[in-house]
């Protein structure tokens, strides 16, 4: 058993839970903190509760039904999450929505991948995007194909399909990275261009060196909190960096599975037919994309929300 799954054990009572929130809210300098914990346990037991009873129920469901599920868990998840540090949401009614819109109307010849999501100005998405990420949304709409590009359990798809969208660059563990020279050209910039760009995302830079194939540096210590440009594959613990300058997105990967599953959940719902013939002919190149980001946003959402959790218990 992970530490993670030791810590949401160890939320599942109204003493610790109200405990945890007390810490969280002190940390954030929330006024009349020991009276918000006591006021917000129970919704944060629940949402809690609600998002993991989500996530297993889809687990022990068809890949048709997973995206509402999977959603709808994900949703619950980040409330816990916006509790820790935002006492009183939902500040308003604004907020319940969900911050992101799908087109209604789907064209014939459909392809998922070419699909695009639009964002709200109001809604959770915007809101947790900043709450959470202290991130501000970089782009008003995203392609399907786009989004998935980021996820690096994703990559193994997109190399058989000819399309690699992102490269290992490092490791969680060590404070070395090695960016490929063909970068620059991707990016149009020069090396200290590209390294002026990156460098804010990254730990203080200890030295640079390159040659004809790679930027290799060192940083102060090890990236511990991983978020894009960087992002980080759950298994194996590697770091990856996107190829194209098109891919280059600064957002949490916790966004893109939102937007994602979003996407998904609607297509569940209201294409009845296109969703149907999806799974009954499995008739184009959507359907092992669809099926593999199932998989990964399965364990992967759980992992990234706790662990936000954690972080916030040693702060």
């Amino acid at each position: 058993m992970s530490i993670e799954e030791i810590f949401l054990r160890y939320l599942q009572s109204q003493q610790t839970a109200q405990s945890y929130l007390h810490h969280c809210y002190v940390q954030h300098n929330v006024a009349d903190a020991e009276m918000k914990s006591y006021e917000n346990c129970n919704a944060f037991l629940y949402y809690m509760d609600h998002g993991n009873r989500f996530y297993k129920q889809g687990g022990q469901s068809e890949p048709f039904m997973q995206p509402i599920l999977y959603f709808y868990g994900m949703v619950h998840l980040i409330k816990a999450c916006l509790l820790t540090r935002r006492p009183e949401y939902p500040e308003s009614t604004n907020l319940l929505a969900h911050g992101v819109t799908a087109r209604k109307k789907k064209k014939k010849n459909y392809r998922f991948l070419h699909d695009e999501v639009k964002i709200q100005h109001n809604g959770l998405f915007p809101y947790f995007s900043e709450h959470l990420y202290q991130q501000r949304i970089p782009f008003e709409k995203r392609s399907m194909q786009g989004l998935l590009a980021l996820i690096p359990e994703m990559q193994a798809l997109f190399q058989l399909d000819y399309h690699p969208h992102l490269v290992a660059v490092g490791s969680l563990s060590s404070p070395l990275f090695e960016f490929p020279i063909s970068l620059l050209d991707n990016y149009h910039l020069t090396e200290t261009a590209f390294i002026r760009r990156i460098r804010t995302y990254l730990p203080p830079i200890k030295y640079i060196d390159s040659d004809q194939q790679m930027i290799r540096m060192e940083v102060e210590h090890p990236i511990t909190e991983p978020h894009g440009p960087f992002f980080m594959h759950q298994q194996t613990k590697q770091l990856f960096f996107p190829i194209n300058r098109e891919d280059y997105l600064p957002i949490h990967e916790v966004m893109v599975h939102y937007l994602v599953l979003y996407n998904l959940s609607m297509l569940c719902r209201y294409e009845t037919e296109w969703w149907g013939d999806l799974f009954v002919n499995k008739p184009d190149i959507d359907f092992p994309y669809i099926k593999q980001f199932l998989q990964v946003t399965a364990y992967k959402i759980p992992y990234l929300l706790t662990a936000e959790l954690y972080k916030q218990k040693h702060s």
